[in-house]
Order: structure tokens, then C-alpha cells, then sequence
């Protein structure tokens, strides 16, 4: 498989202490260590960031508004190397209400396209600069309820990788879907990640801690 062999980087609390995860998905031509510099941005105790590497820094070779069979078998692989760290998560005790999903660009992309395949309550999911995957009115399958899962899409309003009409067009099939969903436009944001869409993660990160306390 193509992605299987790659590394998967962990910063933050040792899995064995964390109480929450944060799946950290790098973009083209990135690295897994250029996604895990976000997780100095969120300062929060009992947190495990795993950032896996893509194969030749990729994760599919077309762009993601391309029918889905066009990137294959690059993100069929993609999402198998998001299964098992949700697994390995899982043997560790951090179940997927008490994980976020987080990605940049094309990881924004696969981000959003694994929790759209596997709809359940997460700890929330984060699109920066991202949509879901395939053509213009590709259909997709019925694929669960994610129950009320915050859902974030962030994108400048003119990203010449993300047209803005995608980033409503996948919020509505999110929200359709059970997500708590919302979506911001940026004017000037390029493609980047502001200081705006990192609170919304931190604040994603406190929520499952607060639902610890509370017993939830």
C-alpha cells in the first residue's frame, strides 16, 4: 500500500496518559512535521497530536474536484492510514468523540472525505483551506450520522486551490449528514491558516475536555 510504511509523528502527551487526540493531516508537498508545529498553538494538558507522513509528500496526485477513481489508489490508501490511527487511538482508550480530525489543503481535503465515509460523533473535525473529494455532483454514499460533531470549514474567499462555492457546497452535505457545521470566508487569508481557526480548534480541544469533567 502507499501510504502504510510512512511514519506517524506524536508530540504532545504520551498515549498511554492522553485523554484527547488530534489527527494532524500536512498538505501537498508538506511534511507531517510542518503540520505538527500547530500543536504549539494549543497548549493543552492530556493532549496527543499524531501527524502521519504522505507518501512523496502527497496523499493523492490529482486536484481533489477531480472524479474520486482519478486519485485512486493513492486515497483509498490515504483514508486505510487514518483507519489505523483511529484504531491505534482506540487501543489506547481515546475513543473518536475524544478525537479531532485536522487538516491543511489537500490534508483539509482528507480530513473532511474520511469523516464523511465513516459519519459518527467525533471530538471535531477541521477543513482549513479544504472540501470534500470528487467532482462536481459525484455521488456519494449514505454513510452515517455525526450526531451533532462540530464541524469547522475555513477557507479564504478566492483560494485559486479552493473554489468557495465547494466549501458551501461540502458544509450543506456535512450538515446534511448530523454535523454542527461552520463555515468562514476570509478576505486577504491567501492560503494559510490565521489566528481565528486556531481558536476554533482550541476551543473543539476544551470542549471534550469539558465534557470529561462534566461525566459526558
Amino acid at each position: 500500500m502507499i501510504h502504510q510504511n510512512q511514519q506517524v509523528y506524536l508530540q504532545g502527551a504520551p498515549l498511554e496518559e492522553a485523554r484527547a487526540a488530534v489527527v494532524m493531516l500536512h498538505g501537498r508537498g508538506a511534511t507531517a512535521q510542518d503540520i505538527l508545529t500547530l500543536a504549539n498553538e494549543f497548549p493543552e494538558p492530556g493532549v496527543a497530536y499524531l501527524a502521519p507522513q504522505a507518501y512523496a509528500n502527497t496523499w493523492y496526485p490529482n486536484r481533489f474536484m477531480e472524479p474520486t477513481e482519478t486519485n485512486e489508489p493513492w486515497l483509498s490508501s490515504a483514508l486505510q492510514m487514518i483507519q489505523s490511527i483511529l484504531n491505534r487511538l482506540e487501543a489506547a482508550n481515546i475513543p473518536p468523540e475524544r478525537t479531532i480530525l485536522l487538516g491543511f489543503s489537500q490534508g483539509g481535503c482528507l480530513a473532511l472525505e474520511y469523516a464523511a465515509l465513516h459519519a459518527r460523533h467525533y471530538g471535531g473535525v477541521a477543513g482549513l483551506s479544504g472540501g470534500l473529494i470528487g467532482a462536481d455532483g459525484e455521488e456519494r454514499p449514505n454513510s452515517g450520522d455525526f450526531d451533532g460533531t462540530p464541524i469547522f470549514l475555513g477557507c479564504d474567499e478566492q483560494d485559486f486551490h479552493i473554489p468557495a462555492y465547494r466549501v458551501h457546497d461540502s458544509a450543506e452535505t456535512l450538515r446534511k449528514m448530523g454535523g454542527d457545521v461552520t463555515v468562514k470566508l476570509y478576505q486577504g487569508l491567501g492560503h494559510a491558516v490565521n489566528a481565528e481557526e486556531l481558536e476554533v480548534v482550541r476551543s473543539m480541544i476544551r470542549g471534550i475536555q469539558d465534557n470529561q469533567s462534566a461525566g459526558k
